[in-house]
């Protein structure tokens, strides 16, 4: 699992890079939000929030959220203290 997390890695194989899209709606995942703020804040229909997320799960073979947390700090995406906690 590591090896998917490391950006300076080489991508070869059949992992893909995502998107700066896609970069945007991990980022709003990773910061807690539901599919339907994530649509709201990205001015997009939910419908294509799913279809962003599940293709980032795809190409990152991340499917869990805290999977997903440790990939977007790693790759300094997002700081550690912008996640949002369950307890707050």
């Amino acid at each position: 699992m590591l090896n998917c997390l490391n950006k300076d890695q080489d991508l070869s194989g059949d992992q893909e890079e995502l998107s700066d899209r896609e970069k945007e709606i991990l980022i709003s995942v990773v910061k807690g939000m539901s599919n339907k703020e994530i649509a709201e804040y990205h001015n997009i229909s939910i419908h294509t929030a799913i279809t962003h997320r599940r293709n980032i799960t795809r190409k990152l073979k991340v499917h869990s959220i805290s999977g997903l947390t440790i990939y977007a700090i790693i790759n300094k995406l997002v700081d550690i203290s912008e996640i949002k906690y369950q307890d707050e």
